[in-house]
C-alpha cells in the first residue's frame, strides 16, 4: 500500500492511500453505460454503499466532488431561510454555497476545534432566520475535516426536526471511518466523497436523501439541472445515473465495496476508532516527552478519521510536513486560518494502527 517514492504514503485528510488493486481496477475497459450490465454494477454498487450508509434508501453516484452533493442539497432543500453551523472552514463552505444559491442563510458560528452545542443551536431554531422567519433547513459538517472536530449529527437532526427544519449533513470524512445511521438516526440528506474514508481515488460523491427530503424538493422551484436531486432520485430507481457516469471510478469502487462488504462496516468503524486512541496516546506521550504539541478539539469531540495537531509557539507547518515528507509520509499542514499553526494526520480508509504507528514516529523526529 505505497505511492511513488517522489510522494510517500499518504496520511492526508484526503486524498487518501488507495490500494493497488482498487487503482488497478480502473483498467477495465469501457461499456455502455446505457445498457444491463452497467445496471447491474450500478446496482451492486449502491447495495454496497447502502451498507455504509446503513439506509434502505437509493444512494446517488455522483460523478463530481462532495461540494457539487453540497449544492444538490441547498438547491433541493425546503423553501425558506437556512441555519448554517460554522466550525471550519468546510462547514464554512456549506454556508457559503447556501447564500451563492440566493438562500437566506444565518451563520451560527463557533471556535475553531469545537463543535456546535446543542443549546446553541437550540437558541438559534427558536430564535428562528431574519424577521423571525423559521429556519427550513440546517446545515451541518459532521467531520470538520479542517480542525478533526466530531458533532453530533443525530441530535443535531433531532434539533431541527422539533422545529419543523430538515437537517443537510456533509459527512466528508464521517462516512465509512465512524458510525453513520443515516435511517435510524432519520437523516434528510447525507453526502461524502470518496477521496476520504472510503479510501478510493477523487472524483466522485456519494447521497442519501430521505423520502420526506425528495417529496418536498419536487416542488422546489430553484432545483437546476445537474444536480436535480428528483431527476437522481427517478434515474437511481432503474439503477442509472442521469448524465455520464465516470465508469473508471465506480469500477474502482465495486472493487473497494466489496472488500469493505466482506470485512463489516462496523469493524471498519472499530479500525479507525483504535487510530484515534492511538494518535491520543502519542500526542500524550510526546507532551510527556517535552514537546508542546496538542489536540485542536476537546477529548470526546474528536473524529476517528483526521487529527488537528497544533504546534509549539514558533514552529511552522510547512517545515514540519517536509521532514515528515523525508522519512516518506504524508501529512496535511493546516487549513485556512489554521494553516500555519496546526498539522493534519488523516488516519483513515484502509490504514490501521500498525500502518500509523510508524508515521507518527516519523512526526515525532520531524517535531524534534
Amino acid at each position: 500500500m505505497t505511492q511513488p517514492a517522489q510522494f510517500g504514503t499518504f496520511f492526508l485528510p484526503g486524498p487518501t492511500e488507495v490500494r493497488a488493486e482498487v487503482l488497478e481496477a480502473m483498467l477495465r475497459p469501457m461499456l455502455p453505460h446505457r445498457g444491463a450490465t452497467y445496471e447491474a454494477m450500478h446496482a451492486r454498487i449502491v447495495d454496497g454503499l447502502q451498507s455504509v450508509f446503513r439506509t434502505q434508501r437509493p444512494v446517488y453516484l455522483m460523478s463530481c466532488s462532495a461540494t457539487g452533493a453540497m449544492e444538490m442539497a441547498i438547491r433541493g432543500a425546503p423553501e425558506g431561510p437556512i441555519l448554517s453551523l460554522v466550525n471550519g472552514a468546510f462547514s464554512e463552505r456549506f454556508a457559503r454555497i447556501a447564500q451563492s444559491c440566493d438562500r437566506s442563510t444565518r451563520v451560527l458560528s463557533v471556535p475553531l476545534g469545537d463543535t456546535p452545542h446543542l443549546e446553541q443551536v437550540e437558541e438559534a431554531l427558536v430564535e428562528g432566520g431574519f424577521g423571525g422567519a423559521h429556519f427550513a433547513a440546517v446545515t451541518v459538517v459532521h467531520s470538520e475535516t479542517s480542525t478533526g472536530a466530531l458533532s453530533d449529527i443525530r441530535a443535531i437532526t433531532e434539533l431541527a426536526h422539533r422545529h419543523g427544519a430538515m437537517c443537510l449533513v456533509d459527512s466528508v470524512t464521517g462516512v465509512a471511518g465512524q458510525p453513520v445511521e443515516t435511517d435510524a438516526w432519520g437523516l434528510d440528506f447525507v453526502l461524502t466523497g470518496s477521496q476520504k474514508a472510503l479510501a478510493l481515488p477523487p472524483g466522485l460523491a456519494f447521497a442519501v436523501a430521505s423520502e420526506a427530503f425528495v417529496l418536498q424538493a419536487s416542488v422546489a422551484p430553484s432545483r437546476g439541472r445537474y444536480l436535480d436531486v428528483i431527476e437522481y432520485e427517478e434515474f437511481a430507481r432503474r439503477s442509472q445515473t442521469p448524465n455520464t457516469p465516470a465508469l473508471s471510478l465506480l469500477y474502482a469502487a465495486e472493487r473497494q465495496l466489496e472488500a469493505i462488504r466482506h470485512a463489516g462496516i462496523e469493524a471498519r468503524w472499530a479500525r479507525h476508532a483504535d487510530m484515534l486512541a492511538m494518535t491520543q496516546r502519542w500526542v500524550e506521550s510526546v507532551r510527556a516527552k517535552g514537546v508542546d504539541i496538542a489536540y485542536l478539539c476537546r477529548a470526546g469531540e474528536r473524529s476517528a478519521t483526521v487529527s488537528a495537531l497544533t504546534l509549539p509557539e514558533g514552529m511552522q507547518a510547512k517545515a514540519v510536513v517536509a521532514r515528515v515528507a523525508e522519512a516518506g509520509y504524508v501529512i496535511g499542514a493546516g487549513y485556512g486560518a489554521l494553516k500555519d499553526s496546526t498539522i493534519r494526520i488523516g488516519h483513515m480508509g484502509d490504514h490501521s494502527v500498525d500502518t500509523l504507528e510508524p508515521c507518527l514516529a516519523a512526526v515525532e523526529r520531524a517535531l524534534r
